[in-house]
């Protein structure tokens, strides 16, 4: 089953939140090293993963967007 166009816009609202603080926790990583420096790969990677997720969910709802526009 698809997510409707508004499933879709809560789902991204969410995931945009989420990408802002994972972009933080990064930015807030780099201006402490050399402390911490181990925690680079893992934070790294949870910032990785959603942006990942968000950008599929944007093109989720694009496409949903204009499917709708179409019909």
């Amino acid at each position: 089953m698809s997510e409707t166009i508004e499933e879709l816009e809560k789902r991204v609202k969410k995931l945009s939140m989420r990408s802002t603080d994972a972009k933080m926790n990064l930015h807030d990583l780099a201006e402490e090293l050399p402390t911490d420096w181990d925690r680079i790969p893992v934070v790294a990677e949870a910032t990785y993963a959603v942006f990942k997720e968000l950008t599929a969910a944007r093109k989720a709802l694009k496409a949903a967007r204009q499917a709708e526009a179409a019909s």
